[in-house]
């Protein structure tokens, strides 16, 4: 009996886990889409651009939430002379927090590795 909980403890322990991770890799996502969005709207070359995408999936770990990635980027279209609504901003996000779930979803449709 005693080895039928453990099983399921680990196997919920794995399923925690792999949600843990995608909800990681959605986000890391997310926030290249949006380096790539706001990148466009600044005019960036194709290098800055790249460099870009490391900033602002960095700016992300300062902080639990979205609100340092925000930030970041509010700064960043002020200092280039963009202006950008922060509502606008955040619905953005909103909605490529959709995507990026979507394409994560396509692409690690089962367990990640043999401790799942």
């Amino acid at each position: 009996m005693e080895d039928t909980f453990r099983k399921r403890e680990r196997g919920y322990e794995a399923k925690f886990k792999l949600d843990e991770e995608m909800r990681f890799k959605a986000a890391s996502r997310r926030n290249k889409l949006l380096a790539l969005w706001i990148a466009k709207r600044l005019g960036m070359t194709s290098g800055e651009t790249e460099t870009y995408i490391r900033e602002v999936v960095y700016a992300d770990l300062d902080e639990p939430g979205i609100d340092d990635v925000v930030r970041k980027v509010v700064k960043d279209c002020k200092e280039r002379k963009v202006p950008i609504a922060e509502l606008e901003l955040r619905a953005e996000i909103e909605r490529l927090d959709a995507v990026a779930l979507k394409q994560i979803g396509g692409e690690y449709p089962g367990p990640l590795g043999p401790d799942h």
